[in-house]
């Protein structure tokens, strides 16, 4: 049996509607459903009458809820325990990001943290923006730093999760700049001489995002794809080495800007895509963070981005 089936039932319980406790726990109802089914087959005993709308418990799920709860306190206590937190130890703050936020945004933003409040240890969950999403809601960070955009955004609830934008990071097409300054290879390409895209695997958030910024271009891109990976930092190699075009957060590509090993796949008398900021997008870096449980560390940490960001 797994604690988040538990955390499940009890979702439930409170709403007594699969589809409203579904979002809340930022799980699709069919996925949903199946951990409820399968915390049934774990105990043996149906817990909820899905026969009536509301749903309703049944006798054995009336007598499982007070023994759910406990169980997921004693989880709860256990967790705190082992991590020394009721012993007074000092605690690591536990971050979940995607693996580029990791490399390029983060240290720096973790220097700005403790130059206001002090040294703090952390852990950091490196991963796709999925598992770092479900990182929170099942309670294994403190907290989210995610990139949002309209193509892909984090459906999180407002009332159970505080949201603060940390700025705004551009995504642009770069390539391997050559010995004259120009680049390798130029947006649009044409029907006969398209270019070589290196592009994130399709179930990558920055897929979805770049998908659009070619569809919604009113110039038609003309691309081949050559190469594929989930990674930013796999792709910007594969772009520094002259492989082809890549979308990456300007971030994560400002080092090779000022070594001259990259720029963007744009002719740079194209005045056109330049100045309207053609097969270009922009995301919002955002953190999260759940609204109950309490922690100073966290709070603090927390106060701190709300002071400098707040009001972005």
């Amino acid at each position: 049996m797994e604690i988040k089936w538990v955390e499940d039932f009890l979702s439930v319980v409170d709403t007594l509607n699969f589809s409203r406790s579904a979002k809340l726990r930022n799980v699709t109802q069919p996925a949903f459903g199946r951990r409820i089914r399968s915390l049934e087959t774990w105990l043996g005993a149906e817990l909820f009458d899905r026969s009536s709308y509301p749903c309703t418990l049944t006798p054995a799920g009336e007598s499982f809820v007070p023994i759910a709860k406990e169980m997921l306190n004693q989880s709860m206590q256990a967790r705190l325990v082992l991590r020394g937190q009721l012993a007074g130890a000092q605690s690591a703050v536990r971050f979940a990001m995607p693996h580029t936020l990791l490399l390029t945004v983060f240290p720096k933003l973790l220097s700005e943290i403790e130059k206001k409040i002090g040294a703090i240890s952390t852990t950091v969950m490196a991963g796709n923006v999925h598992d770092a999403v479900m990182a929170l809601v099942e309670r294994n960070c403190d907290l989210l730093i995610c990139y949002d955009h309209r193509q892909q955004g984090i459906a999180l609830d407002t009332e159970r999760y505080a949201v603060l934008s940390l700025g705004k990071e551009p995504l642009r097409p770069y390539v391997k700049t050559l010995p004259s300054g120009l680049p390798k290879y130029v947006l649009p390409g044409t029907p006969n001489d398209p270019q070589p895209f290196l592009s994130y695997s399709p179930y990558s958030s920055l897929s979805r995002i770049v998908e659009k910024a070619l569809h919604s271009s009113p110039r038609r891109v003309h691309l081949f794809r050559r190469f594929e990976t989930d990674l930013a930092e796999g792709l910007k190699s594969m772009a520094v080495e002259g492989h082809g075009i890549a979308w990456l957060p300007a971030s994560a590509v400002a080092r090779e800007i000022a070594e001259g090993k990259l720029t963007l796949a744009i002719a740079p008398n194209d005045s056109e895509a330049l100045e309207q900021g053609l097969w270009c997008e922009e995301m919002d870096i955002r953190a999260y963070r759940r609204l109950d449980g309490a922690n100073p560390d966290i709070d603090r940490i927390w106060n701190y981005l709300k002071s400098e960001h707040g009001g972005q």
